[in-house]
């Protein structure tokens, strides 16, 4: 944290959405691109006038207005589930009554939705409510893992579980926001830019294969492919 922090600079919760809307924008965020799940969210809340006419329209117009997400046909019906089951148990479209909850009671109440898992919860709570839930997207995990504060065989459901061990509950979103930004620029999933990186003499390196071999592995994929 004290090496990233003057790399990276202020932080600040992204989106500031309420946390439905944060709960509907991360099951939509699923397995696509931020720019893809934005432009989905936005056609999404053009499309329909409240909540309540999306949980109510057919299921192939909301896969229609979040097409550009990807997976539409499968997050589709999966938040229209999200939204019937909230509006069931809360009585409306409404979840700011989990900022009273204690944390571990407001993760098991967002638990039971299906199809809701740590980092869903984790972005309603921290990014939504300011509640502390650590959130560990592709970025975070693959960087946390190459530092060594977990190992390979840890999956990403219970690397969040790890990290809030480790990390202090303030330094949440920093964590979350500096790994994120420390994946994207340098500690890239093919070829991370170690030789510049400012974590260099504490990381561990798990999972991260040497040049070389790298090199060797990438080449014969390429043969591979041309025999096919």
């Amino acid at each position: 944290m004290d090496r990233l922090a003057p790399l990276y600079g202020p932080v600040e919760a992204p989106r500031g959405y309420d946390p439905l809307s944060e709960l509907v924008y991360t099951i939509l965020s699923q397995h696509t691109s931020d720019t893809n799940s934005t432009r989905a969210y936005a056609e999404l809340r053009r499309s329909f006038a409240s909540w309540d006419a999306v949980a109510g329209a057919p299921t192939e117009e909301v896969a229609e207005a979040i097409r550009s997400g990807g997976l539409a046909k499968v997050k589709a019906p999966r938040i229209q589930t999200v939204l019937r089951q909230v509006k069931s148990r809360a009585g409306g479209y409404d979840l700011s009554f989990l900022a009273e909850m204690p944390v571990a009671e407001a993760k098991a109440w967002l638990r039971e939705l299906p199809g809701v898992g740590p980092k869903t919860i984790g972005c309603v709570l921290l990014f939504s409510l300011e509640r502390p839930a650590m959130v560990v997207d592709t970025h975070v995990y693959r960087v946390a893992q190459r530092l060594g504060l977990y190992g390979l065989k840890v999956t990403p459901d219970v690397s969040h579980d790890v990290l809030e061990e480790l990390v202090p509950p303030n330094d949440y979103l920093p964590f979350h926001m500096y790994l994120i930004r420390h994946g994207r620029q340098v500690c890239k999933a093919q070829r991370p830019r170690c030789e510049s990186c400012v974590l260099e003499q504490r990381c561990m390196r798990r999972g991260v294969k040497p040049a070389g071999k790298a090199k060797r592995q990438a080449s014969t994929n390429g043969v591979r492919k041309q025999e096919r």
